[in-house]
């Protein structure tokens, strides 16, 4: 599993990627997930199974907000949030 952390203002897109086939779930024993400043916003990016997700939104608990990225959307939608700057189902428009 390969991360990549692009900072912005008020969040970090973590973005993954898989180059080696098929995603299992014995990968989470060893999945390391990045450090990100947890007093803003997580934004998780890539395709993977709802578990990887599920798994990186708990992960990422800690932080103000955590939203997942969707493309169709053109924004990341909160899935869970500590402020009230943001809410839950808020989409959070990403740069271009």
């Amino acid at each position: 599993m390969v991360f990549c952390v692009d900072k912005h203002d008020g969040f970090s897109v973590v973005a993954f990627d898989f180059p080696g086939g098929v995603l299992t779930p014995n990968l989470l024993a060893t999945c390391a997930p990045p450090q990100v400043a947890l007093d803003q916003g997580i934004v998780l990016s890539g395709r993977g199974p709802i578990w990887l997700f599920c798994y990186l939104a708990h992960h990422f608990h800690p932080a103000k907000w955590v939203a997942t990225h969707d493309p169709r959307l053109g924004g990341a939608v909160v899935v869970q949030a500590h402020t009230p700057d943001v809410f839950v189902g808020q989409v959070v428009p990403l740069p271009q």
